[in-house]
């Protein structure tokens, strides 16, 4: 399915991923609705070109009238926090986004969406991890509600006439990021030059995309993929350790700090210590990404820098 000319709703639009998704769909030719509540995102980050609607989407009612004319639902609006202190709430928040878009897409005979999963819906599993590997075993609330999410796309594409391209990412990285690790290691070592703490133990290693990987291997899925389930891992061959991006952000910034840790294998609770995901099914279908993780790594640090100026 082709992207362009299309009418594309874009859930979760103002946040990371979503403003540059919105941004590509609109330079690719297609009328995009952001929807938003604004929890995670920024309202200047959505382009003029593009139609704005602060809404909360845990509100069955939300979307009422707004998907007349769209032909495509993108959905990346999500509680993210994988240390939440209130998982049980997480999970109904997200359960209950997924289940009001598919009531109302279903009340406006909208049959296509993409969804953004995550390799948390793995737990710790064997690496690199295939999309066909079980069981499934997350071991956050996040995780959790990304694959009850699934569950309830899966069964409404098996079951009615939906598409859906299920989409499991690796770390994504780039600019417009915040409150993950690139980010939080430029702003601690602008602050203090000196001395760095480390989350955990430095060694929990993981796959990182950049965002223009991303966006290029969802729109790829979207447009040659078409069974009516399709889940496709996005990543990268590659690996990146915490101790790597310290060393490459201090290298970015000119400095050489000292490190301290925090200790013990996980950065945080739910957290997973080692993820790399197999992209052989995305490979087969004729994508491959351009950046290997370190080197996403370093660029994203390179523009998140400049934008911190």
């Amino acid at each position: 399915m082709s992207i362009s000319n299309r009418d594309v709703l874009v859930t979760g639009g103002a946040g990371f991923i979503g403003s540059h998704l919105t941004e590509r769909l609109l330079a690719d030719g297609a009328t995009v609705t952001v929807v938003d509540d604004l929890s995670n995102g920024e309202p200047d980050r959505v382009p003029e070109a593009a139609t704005f609607l602060e809404a909360d989407l845990t509100d069955p009612d939300a979307l009422e009238g707004h998907l007349d004319d769209i032909d495509l639902v993108v959905h990346l609006a999500a509680s993210k926090h994988v240390d939440t202190d209130r998982p049980h709430a997480q999970f109904d928040d997200n359960t209950r986004m997924t289940r009001n878009i598919l009531e109302a897409m279903a009340e406006a005979d909208v049959t296509e969406i993409a969804y953004t999963s995550s390799s948390t819906v793995y737990g710790e599993a064997p690496r690199p991890t295939p999309e066909d590997y079980a069981p499934l075993e997350p071991i956050s609330a996040y995780g959790a509600s990304k694959l009850a999410d699934e569950g309830l796309l899966s069964a409404r594409a098996h079951s009615h006439d939906l598409t859906v391209w299920n989409f499991r990412f690796a770390n994504v990285v780039g600019p417009r990021l915040r409150g993950a690790v690139i980010p939080d290691f430029i702003e601690k070592l602008r602050e203090n030059p000196e001395t760095l703490t480390v989350l955990g133990d430095g060694r929990q290693e993981k796959s990182y995309l950049h965002i223009e990987d991303c966006l290029d291997a969802i729109l790829h899925t979207v447009e040659h993929a078409d069974d009516a389930m399709n889940t496709y891992n996005l990543g990268t061959r590659t690996t990146t350790s915490v101790d790597r991006i310290a060393a490459i952000v201090a290298e970015e910034l000119g400095v050489d700090p000292e490190h301290e840790y925090t200790g013990g294998e996980r950065g945080w609770t739910g957290d997973v210590p080692k993820m790399r995901l197999s992209i052989e099914k995305l490979s087969a279908l004729g994508w491959e990404p351009r950046h290997s993780s370190d080197e996403a790594v370093r660029r994203s640090t390179r523009e998140i820098i400049d934008e911190l100026q």
